[in-house]
Order: structure tokens, then sequence, then C-alpha cells
């Protein structure tokens, strides 16, 4: 059998561009409006959090690790005022549909039954221990709509690989923002990409990169050191570590077939633009 830390990432960039396309269609922000929500940043993180309720911006900036606190501070408690979670999930989910069907490719209905099933399944055997996004999610009940239940589930599933990143990344003793710098240092996006979308000034950022170059992670010329690039292989491989409970419950079969089914999905999203890459997230077109 594939090791299921190789799996859980393979799962990932299958289905990472299905639940992140929320976040570049205009139905949700459009959604969010529609209740009372002011711009798209306020839609962001009432929509991410408003399964764990009327939850304020400090515990919101703990899980929210990559963003400058001054985003969450902006969006978190006022979207409450606006809207109650409860409202801002039921507009997250219909607009969610909304989404996916008008971009996801004609004739996929069986392909997003069969993964639905395949990836709740799959969310069953999620441990949320130290991970709320997570525990969050996975008391959301979806409805009856397949394109609700397939997102659902990629939602618990995504959010509890990013809780295990956080734990990851903090034990190996980063900052959220020096998460960021060293994720640019590896790659996988450009540094504007990052910074301008967790809204990191330019001296928050020259001040990371001499710390971490004070480190000895980055070179003069910021890229990842020998040690950086040591640290970067170690918290994806926690991370996928931490993943793994989902891919054992599938077996190695169950997760071959959620990945053929999810990718076709993927690319359609990825290729007609509707999920750009790169992207803040780091995610690849699988």
């Amino acid at each position: 059998m594939e090791p299921a830390l190789t799996l859980a990432r393979r799962l990932w960039q299958a289905i990472e561009p299905i639940h992140a396309m929320v976040y570049f269609h205009p139905a949700p922000t459009e959604a969010g409006a529609a209740i009372g929500l002011k711009g798209f940043w306020m839609g962001y993180f009432a929509g991410r959090f408003s399964p764990l309720g009327s939850i304020g911006p400090r515990p919101a900036m703990a899980m929210a690790y990559g963003f400058a606190p001054w985003m969450v501070e902006r969006a978190l408690p006022d979207a409450w005022r606006l809207a109650s979670p409860e409202a801002v999930l039921s507009a997250r989910l219909s607009a969610t549909v909304t989404a996916l069907g008008d971009t996801l490719p004609p004739g996929s209905a069986a392909a997003v039954d069969e993964l639905g099933e395949l990836l709740r399944t799959a969310a069953t055997a999620c441990r949320c221990d130290g991970r709320p996004l997570a525990a969050g999610w996975l008391a959301v009940e979806p409805g009856d709509h397949p394109l609700a239940r397939l997102w659902v589930a990629t939602a618990v599933l995504r959010e509890h690989r990013a809780d295990g990143h956080v734990i990851a990344a903090v034990g190996a003793g980063l900052r959220g923002l020096d998460a960021g710098i060293t994720h640019v240092a590896t790659g996988a996006m450009p540094r504007a990409t990052l910074q301008k979308s967790r809204g990191w000034t330019d001296a928050e950022w020259e001040e990371g990169v001499r710390r971490l170059q004070a480190q000895g992670l980055l070179d003069r010329d910021g890229r990842l050191t020998r040690s950086g690039g040591a640290l970067r292989k170690q918290i994806e491989d926690v991370t996928d570590r931490l993943a793994a409970a989902p891919i054992e419950r599938l077996g190695q079969t169950g997760v071959e077939r959620a990945i053929e089914l999810a990718v076709p999905l993927s690319r359609h999203l990825v290729d007609t633009g509707i999920f750009p890459v790169p992207n803040p997230i780091g995610a690849p077109r699988p």
C-alpha cells in the first residue's frame, strides 16, 4: 500500500480546487453582501468561521495563523452584528451550490455523487483533537443537495489538514508570518501573491526575513538554506501524517477512486480560470 502520508497529499491536491473555488467565485461574496456583510474579507472570515458561532478576533487569529492580525480584527466580531453565524453559514452553503453548479463541467453529476460519499466517509475518520475548524465543519449538516454534501466534506478534510498544518508549523517554532515567508521560499508561489492576500506590510515581511536569516533558515538572498529546507520538509511530512486518518478509513482503493473522480473536476476549475494557479494557498493544478 502507498504510504498514507503520500496519499494524503495527493488527495488534498485533488480536492482543494473544489473546496477553495468559493474564495474566487463571486457567488459567496454576493451572498454575504445580501445578508449585510461588507466586502470580500468580512465574508471570507465570517464564512470560514461560521460553524464556530460568534467567535471573536483572538481565537480566530489563532486559527487564521498565516494572516496579519489586523485583517481578522477588521472582520470579526463586526460581522456578527450584521448577520448571525447561522445566517452566514446558510448563505455560504447556498452560494457554494450556485458556484459549483455554475462551474463544474456538464455531465459531472454521477462523479459528484460518488465523490461526495467517499469524502463524507473519509471525513468521519477525522480526529479533531486540537483542530477546532475541522470540528466545527464536521458538525455542519449539509442537507440533501449533492453539491452541498460534496463541498462540506471537502471543507472538513481541508480544515482538518489546515489545522494540522498549523500544529506542525507551530511545533517547528514558526510564527504565522514565518510560515508564509518560508512557504514562498520553497517556490510554491510568488511573494506578492501571498503577502498581499495575507495582509503583511513590506516592513513586516522584511523583518521576518531578517529574523529567519538570523536563525539560519534563509540565506542572504531569501532562499531556504539546507536547514530551512529540512524544516519545511519536516512541516509538510508532519502535516501529511496528521492527515492520515481519513486516508486509512478509505484505504488505498477508496482514496485512489476519490482522486480519480476529483482530478477532472479540479482540473476543469483550474483550466477555466475559476481556481487560479499560482494561488495564496499553494495548491497546484492536480
